[in-house]
């Protein structure tokens, strides 16, 4: 199991050089490269120009870090084709910059408009049916989680429509902040993961708090419905309501950390804290550790 930190809450205050020597100094072998101005732009075209690789290159040669996946970010569910051409488009790049750095892994959304569910639906699944090919031929695993504010919120949904291509190269994340919306408030950790089975191959650990529960957001002004704004938050863990106790429990139960996939090798444990870069100095190592005892018995 490869335990990687998400730069996102680092790739706005500082330069790349010093985003991957912060995170090694973290003590994390691997960084998850999220979204950034300068590479993955979210919902546009890759960039990452000779320079920005050089500049990347250099600091993974400094310290001895790898990129375990990038995240891609792009409108491949529509709601318009032209939008959907687009982002097959954004794909198509993100995949040779992924096999130019030697990175297998891209995590991804499902990127849709929840107000035009059976659309987007429709519409990924044509993505998908155009991608998967290039998937394959550059021996590139895709690993899609649903998010809040989507075409498809929930868990078992989301792993459905991952498991139904068969594809050693599609599998699925489980994000921790987002699992109060994967079941409409429950946070049962134990079924969703248990629920995805064997095409688990990525989680993201951090916390949040369970947007169904009274007065957890108060969201101004007050006339402001569920449909015109989805808070949710990336809190480390302990801050919110998530059931790490049972996350961790069920992740050691179906093997997580042992497991090894045919396409992108090992499965991804994510540490992803947002927000609050004035604790992540504390906040990462502690992050790190607990993973490492947690599922390592470190």
């Amino acid at each position: 199991m490869k335990i990687a930190f998400d730069a996102d809450v680092l790739a706005k205050q500082m330069s790349i050089n010093d985003m991957v020597h912060q995170v090694a100094d973290w003590g994390y072998k691997y960084i998850e490269q999220s979204p950034h101005p300068r590479i993955n732009p979210f919902y546009k075209r890759p960039l990452f120009s000779r320079e920005c690789e050089s500049e990347y290159r250099k600091a993974l040669r400094e310290t001895g870090v790898e990129i375990s996946s990038f995240i891609a970010v792009y409108r491949w569910s529509g709601p318009t084709e032209e939008a959907r051409r687009l982002a097959v488009d954004n794909w198509r790049q993100i995949v040779r910059l992924a096999v130019n750095m030697g990175v297998r892994v891209i995590n991804t959304e499902l990127s849709g408009d929840p107000s035009r569910q059976e659309l987007c639906s429709g519409m990924w699944f044509r993505s998908m049916d155009e991608l998967l090919p290039l998937f394959e031929k550059e021996s590139i695993r895709v690993e899609i989680q649903s998010h809040p504010y989507d075409f498809c919120e929930l868990n078992d949904e989301t792993a459905d429509m991952v498991k139904s291509f068969r594809s050693d190269n599609l599998t699925y994340v489980y994000s921790c902040p987002h699992g109060f919306f994967y079941d409409k408030g429950k946070g049962d950790v134990r079924h969703m993961l248990e629920y995805a089975g064997d095409s688990l191959s990525h989680v993201l650990f951090a916390d949040t708090f369970n947007q169904e529960r009274d007065c957890r957001y108060i969201v101004n002004p007050p006339w402001l419905s569920d449909k015109d704004a989805v808070v949710h938050q990336h809190l480390a863990m302990g801050e919110g309501d998530v059931d790490f106790d049972g996350v961790f429990e069920t992740l050691r139960r179906v093997g997580f950390a042992k497991r090894v996939f045919p396409v992108g090798g090992e499965s991804i444990a994510c540490v992803s804290y947002f927000g609050f870069p004035d604790k992540m100095q504390k906040q990462a190592p502690e992050a790190r550790l607990r993973i490492e005892r947690e599922l390592l018995g470190n």
